[in-house]
C-alpha cells in the first residue's frame, strides 16, 4: 500500500492523530482500518471520535459488530463497525451500512475487501506493529506483541476523486 507513512511512538499518538484525521472528515466518509490484532485500530477511533465531539465511549465493536455514536456539535455521526467476524459481502450488506454511509463518517475496522463496495471514494489505513523480541525487549512475543507500546508505523491512502487533492501529509504530528 503505497501513500502517506506516519511512525506513531505510543497509544496517546495514536488518539492524536485520530484527532488529525477528524480535521479531514466529514459526512459521506469512509475509512477502512486494517491491522493485526493490538494495532491501535480501535485507539485511532478512539481520538477521531473524541475529536467529532460524539456521544459515546468509543470502544471495540467486535461483538455488536456496529455501533452508531451520535453527534453532539452537529457534525456528523460516527458509524463504527467490526468486520472481522463477517465473513462475507452479504454479510455485511446485511448491516445495511450504505443506508448511513452518505450522512455519517464510517469507519470499518478489519474491513478491507469486504466494505469497499459502499463508497467509490475512500481512506485505506494500515496499521503495523512490531512483532518478536524487537517489540517486547525479549518477552514472550505472542503475550506482550497485544500490549506491547511499540512504535507503529501508519500507511494513509486516498482512493477516489475525494481524496485526489487531498493533503494526507497533514496528519502528521506537528514539530
Amino acid at each position: 500500500m503505497s501513500g502517506t507513512v506516519l511512525e506513531v511512538p505510543d497509544a496517546v499518538a495514536m488518539r492524536a492523530l485520530g484527532g488529525r484525521l477528524a480535521g479531514l472528515l466529514g459526512a459521506g466518509d469512509l475509512v477502512v482500518l486494517a491491522g493485526d490484532l493490538g494495532a491501535g485500530k480501535t485507539t485511532l477511533v478512539q481520538g477521531l471520535g473524541q475529536a467529532m465531539g460524539v456521544r459515546g465511549q468509543v470502544a471495540s465493536p467486535t461483538f455488536i459488530i456496529a455501533r452508531v455514536h451520535p453527534a453532539v456539535r452537529g457534525g456528523p455521526d460516527l458509524v463504527h463497525v467490526d468486520a472481522y467476524r463477517l465473513a462475507s459481502l452479504a454479510e455485511v450488506d446485511d448491516l445495511d451500512l450504505d443506508t448511513s454511509v452518505a450522512a455519517s463518517v464510517t469507519v470499518v475496522e478489519w474491513g478491507r475487501g469486504k466494505v469497499e463496495v459502499l463508497a467509490e471514494d475512500r481512506l485505506e489505513i494500515e496499521i503495523r506493529r512490531p512483532h518478536g523480541a524487537r517489540a517486547t525487549g525479549g518477552l514472550a512475543p505472542d503475550v506482550a506483541d497485544l500490549t506491547s507500546d511499540a512504535p507503529r508505523l501508519v500507511t494513509v491512502r486516498g482512493v477516489g476523486a475525494r481524496w485526489a487533492e487531498a493533503d494526507l501529509a497533514a496528519l502528521e504530528e506537528p514539530a
